[in-house]
């Protein structure tokens, strides 16, 4: 049976932990990581990001087996932004030299994939969404409506924007959504920015939050760079509901990284992050690498063109192994991930939060 959405609303502060391991399309989200996050008294939530809808109902299908506790899945909001397709033809010819030396074609700049609209299926995200009762709801890369906010709504399921910025905050608060992720410019991966061109901010996380909190009375779930118990204390106590981390999972047993993206969170040759649209098209942080360094200052910002552009060069260099032409998405807190069962990373991070809770006079 599907939750009464009040119940549905009811999630985040009712987490025995409030700590949700986020939302990671493109391999490291997986039903098994969701899942023992959920069953370690977090919250789960699976990428739904790049699949297509049968590969996205196996994906909750599986998670409604391993898990009794709410989960939630992550649909990434279609672009209505013009493409300028002269700049992603001429990315191509930039990538050509790399695509020849990998043995792999580049698809033409402008063509469309029959087989994966640009819209990512969003519509059919939606239904699946509703069919398969999953409780939460969350999206990135722009605002839903107010329809498809009105209509998960009746379905008894919860929406959670993911806002980079505090106008967004507001914009968001108008939807009537049941909870707004903010997002620091510390995170892994995609920042939330709500359109292709929209140049990201970069306020931290810590005062980010507190500028939220003055423009909604919605339930605010901080993210972006969360790596220790303390910082997680922190957060809750400036009026975080919730703390959403993605980067410290990525080590994880269940999680999907990818070989070469789990042994480079500790191989010394990277040292810092950096944040590029030459993966994607949209600004992601990861670490820095030679990918990045070759092609950040000529890529466009056009998404998913870009995305699906890159595609062939990172499958051919994942199946090589070769860290210096993937994207290697991780936050400014990537030396202190821990590899182990995922619940046990959650556990230790709590256990860390409330030590230091109480070490400041919390209880």
């Amino acid at each position: 049976m599907p939750l009464e959405l009040e119940q549905s609303r009811s999630i985040l502060p009712g987490l025995a932990i409030p700590i949700i391991c986020a939302p990671m399309a493109g391999g490291p989200s997986t039903p098994q990581l969701a899942a023992a996050a959920s069953n370690a008294g977090g919250l789960g939530f699976l990428g739904a990001g790049y699949l297509d809808p049968a590969a996205t109902a196996a994906l909750l299908d599986a998670t409604r087996e391993l898990t009794v506790h709410p989960f939630g899945v992550n649909i990434f909001v279609p672009s209505s932004d013009p493409v300028d397709h002269a700049a992603v033809a001429a990315y191509r010819e930039r990538l050509l030299p790399a695509a020849e030396a990998a043995g792999v074609a580049l698809p033409e700049a402008g063509s469309a994939d029959p087989a994966h609209p640009d819209d990512d299926f969003y519509d059919e995200k939606i239904d699946l969404a509703i069919d398969r009762e999953v409780p939460l709801v969350s999206f990135t890369f722009g605002l839903p409506s107010a329809q498809v906010v009105a209509k998960l709504h009746d379905a008894g399921i919860a929406v959670v924007a993911s806002v980079a910025s505090v106008s967004a905050v507001s914009s968001a608060d108008a939807l009537g959504v049941d909870a707004i992720v903010v997002q620091g410019p510390e995170a892994g991966g995609h920042r939330a920015t709500l359109s292709n061109h929209e140049k990201p901010e970069h306020v931290p996380l810590a005062d980010l939050l507190l500028w939220a909190a003055e423009a909604t009375t919605a339930p605010l779930i901080a993210a972006g760079g969360v790596s220790r118990g303390s910082h997680i204390a922190e957060l809750l106590a400036s009026g975080a509901s919730a703390v959403q981390l993605g980067t410290a999972f990525l080590r994880a047993e269940e999680a999907g990284t990818r070989p070469a993206h789990r042994a480079a969170l500790t191989d010394p040759r990277f040292v810092e992050t950096s944040v590029t649209n030459a993966f994607s098209g949209r600004p992601a942080r990861g670490l820095r690498n030679a990918f990045m360094d070759a092609h950040s200052s000529h890529a466009p910002g056009e998404y998913p063109q870009v995305h699906w552009l890159t595609s062939p060069l990172r499958a051919a260099a994942a199946k090589r192994g070769d860290a210096e032409s993937i994207s290697l998405w991780a936050g400014v807190g990537y030396p202190e991930t821990k590899s182990g069962p995922a619940a046990a990373i959650l556990s230790a991070l709590w256990e860390d939060a409330l030590a230091a809770r109480a070490e400041h006079g919390g209880s």
